[in-house]
C-alpha cells in the first residue's frame, strides 16, 4: 500500500513529464551566466511578477537570505513576524551570516504585523539602534492568504519610512489560486518577492528571488558567497518552468482535498480541527496522546509531522489524490475508536 505523505508539500516527486523536460533541457554553465535554461525560468518569472530580473537558486531559505543581505547591511535591522519563516525556521541565517538583526513582532491570527506594532518597532537614528531597513512579510503564512488591502497599507508604511519590503511568497501561487487575485498583483506592493517551486508546484528543487536588476545583481554576489552557484542547472531549471505551466491552476485541487481532509477529521475523538487553509489543515492532539498517534500513522502507511506540541499539520499536494484522502480519514477515524 503506498504511503500517504502528509508532512509537507515538500515531498513531492517529479512525475513522468516533468522528468522527460528536465532530460531534454538545454544547459550550459549557469555561474558564467551561460545556462539557457535558467536563463528563461528567471525571465519567465520577473515577466509574470512584473520585476525586472529574477535569481533562480537552490532554496528558499537561500532565496530569502540573498534578499536580506542584498537588502541590508552589517548592523542594519529587518522587521519581521515573530512566527514568520524566515526569522524562525532558516536557522538565523540574516544575523549568522550577515549581521542583520531581526525585530521579530508578534502576528495577528491572520498573519498581518500591526502597523501600529510596526511602527514603534523602528528605531531612531542613534547609535544606540540597529538601523531599521526592512519590512518582511510571507504569503501564504501557515496556509492563510494575507489580505491585500492590508498589504498594499503596510508596504505603503514602510516606503513612508525609508524601507524596503519584501516577500517570502514560497507559496505565492496558493495565495493567488485561493484568493483568485493574480501572482503579479500580489506581488505588485513588493521590492523583492522569493518564489518556491518545490512546494505546491511540485519541481525537486530550487526557488527564484525576484527584484530590480541592481538588486539581484547584489543578490547573485550573494549567492556565490553563500555556496548557491550551480552549473548544468538547466536540469533542475526545466522542472521549474514545467511546473509553471502545468501545476499552478491544479493548486485548486489541493485546497479542495484539504477542506475535504479537515472535514472528514471534524468530530474524531481526540482529535480537534483548529481549522484548514488552502492546503494546510490544522489539528490539536492531547499531547499525551501524540506518540499513540505517530504510532498509529506510521503502522498504516500515513505520515504526519508530529512533534511535541499538540498542533500537527497536514498539508495535501499533488501527490495526494481522492483516495488517499478518504484512506487518511479512515486512518484517523480508528485511532479515534
Amino acid at each position: 500500500m503506498q504511503t500517504i505523505d502528509l508532512r509537507s508539500d515538500t515531498v513531492t516527486r517529479p512525475g513522468a513529464a516533468m522528468r522527460a523536460a528536465m532530460a531534454a533541457a538545454e544547459v550550459g554553465d549557469d555561474v558564467y551566466g551561460e545556462d539557457p535554461t535558467v536563463a528563461r525560468l528567471e525571465r519567465r518569472l520577473a515577466d509574470d511578477l512584473g520585476f525586472e530580473a529574477g535569481l533562480f537558486v537552490p532554496s528558499g531559505t537561500q532565496s530569502n537570505l540573498c534578499a536580506l543581505l542584498a537588502h541590508c547591511q552589517r548592523g542594519d535591522e529587518y522587521l519581521v513576524g515573530m512566527e514568520a519563516h524566515t526569522y524562525k525556521y532558516e536557522g538565523g541565517g540574516a544575523a549568522v551570516l550577515g549581521s542583520i538583526q531581526p525585530q521579530p513582532i508578534p502576528q495577528a491570527a491572520d498573519g498581518t504585523l500591526p502597523l501600529d506594532a510596526l511602527e514603534r518597532a523602528v528605531k531612531p537614528d542613534d547609535p544606540h539602534f540597529a538601523h531599521t531597513r526592512l519590512l518582511a512579510l510571507e504569503n501564504t503564512w501557515h496556509g492563510r492568504v494575507l489580505p491585500q488591502d492590508y498589504v498594499s497599507e503596510a508596504a505603503a508604511w514602510a516606503r513612508g519610512r525609508g524601507l524596503g519590503v519584501h516577500l517570502d511568497g514560497a507559496r505565492l501561487f496558493n495565495a493567488a489560486i485561493a484568493s483568485g487575485v493574480p501572482a503579479r498583483t500580489l506581488a505588485a506592493p513588493f521590492d523583492s518577492v522569493s518564489v518556491c517551486l518545490s512546494k505546491g508546484l511540485g519541481a525537486p528543487v530550487g526557488s527564484v528571488l525576484v527584484a530590480s536588476a541592481a538588486l539581484i545583481k547584489a543578490a547573485r554576489r550573494w549567492r556565490k558567497m553563500l555556496g548557491g552557484g550551480m552549473r548544468q542547472a538547466g536540469i533542475l531549471a526545466a522542472a521549474g518552468l514545467y511546473a509553471l505551466d502545468h501545476h499552478v491552476a491544479r493548486l485548486a485541487d489541493d485546497h479542495a482535498r484539504a477542506a475535504r481532509l479537515a472535514a472528514g477529521l471534524d468530530g474524531i475523538a481526540d482529535i480537534r480541527v483548529i481549522g484548514q487553509f488552502t492546503n494546510m489543515v490544522f489539528i490539536e492532539v492531547a499531547a499525551e496522546r501524540l506518540r499513540a498517534l505517530d504510532a498509529h500513522l506510521k503502522a498504516h502507511d500515513v505520515r504526519a509531522s508530529i512533534g511535541y506540541l499538540p498542533s500537527v499539520r497536514l498539508v495535501t499536494h499533488l501527490d495526494i489524490d481522492d483516495a488517499a484522502i478518504e484512506r487518511a480519514i479512515e486512518v484517523f477515524r480508528a485511532f479515534g475508536h
